[in-house]
């Protein structure tokens, strides 16, 4: 990448249905300050998302590029669904274009789940990573190299219309923690078969509600490791290590 600066600092957003957060990393990936967060406006439309994010960074350090987690499909950081916010709020938002515009810098986004894999993943093999949020995210990657997104959690599975409507927040809080748990231990099943992934990863803030043992290819990671991610959309070279660092 030309003319980067030599200490570059990368504004690094995660828009979630329940909260967007926020740090300012180096180009290491790691965080120059604590991730800030604020709650996802109601109704979350493109305007109202925009004017969080700004109230959000408002005082936060000098930054010189920007990377963004969207939950939905982004092509080119131009969103084609967004499941959990109001996808007919936000069908063909050219939302870089738009952060570009509000806050004066460079940006990329990328799906949720694609940026947290980037901030979380050894980088060896075929890794998967799951969020368990407001809906179900995924992603997976070779080698550390993100693969294509497939919006996994928008196939229908056993009698429910998706995986969103089966391990998704609704169903966490209308069936428990116990029923939800044991739901989920079917999906990872269904994961491991389709995937015959090399290490799971597991985020998002219903990943702390998880009450059984993992597989000793499984791992819990938080939403600040996730966010490190954003480092590796402007800054390829930087390995997964340094990332986890």
């Amino acid at each position: 990448m030309k003319n980067l600066p030599d200490e570059l600092k990368i504004l690094s957003i995660d828009i979630g249905g329940s909260n967007i957060k926020g740090t300012v990393l180096n180009q290491q990936g790691e965080l120059t300050m604590d991730y800030q967060k604020i709650p996802t406006p109601y109704p979350a439309s493109p305007e109202n998302v925009l004017n969080a994010i700004e109230t959000l960074v408002k005082a936060f350090p000098v930054y010189d590029r920007i990377s963004v987690g969207f939950p939905g499909y982004v092509k080119e950081g131009v969103v084609k669904t967004a499941p959990n916010l109001d996808s007919s709020l936000w069908t063909d938002v050219d939302l870089a274009k738009k952060l570009e515009e509000t806050l004066g810098k460079p940006t990329r986004v990328v799906n949720d789940a694609d940026m947290q894999g980037l901030g979380v993943v050894s980088g060896k093999g075929l890794e998967l990573v799951i969020t368990l949020g407001t809906g179900f995210g995924t992603a997976w990657l070779k080698n550390g190299e993100l693969l294509p997104h497939l919006e996994f959690a928008h196939q229908p599975f056993s009698k429910y219309e998706s995986y969103d409507k089966y391990i998704g927040e609704v169903a966490l809080v209308k069936e428990g923690t116990k029923k939800w748990n044991r739901r989920i231990q079917k999906v990872f099943g269904v994961l491991k078969t389709v995937f015959n992934y090399d290490y799971l990863y597991i985020g998002g803030g219903n990943s702390s509600k998880l009450n059984f043992k993992l597989d000793k290819n499984m791992k819990i990671v938080t939403n600040a490791d996730g966010i490190k991610g954003g480092s590796r959309l402007w800054v390829k070279h930087v390995p997964a290590e340094a990332i986890q660092a």
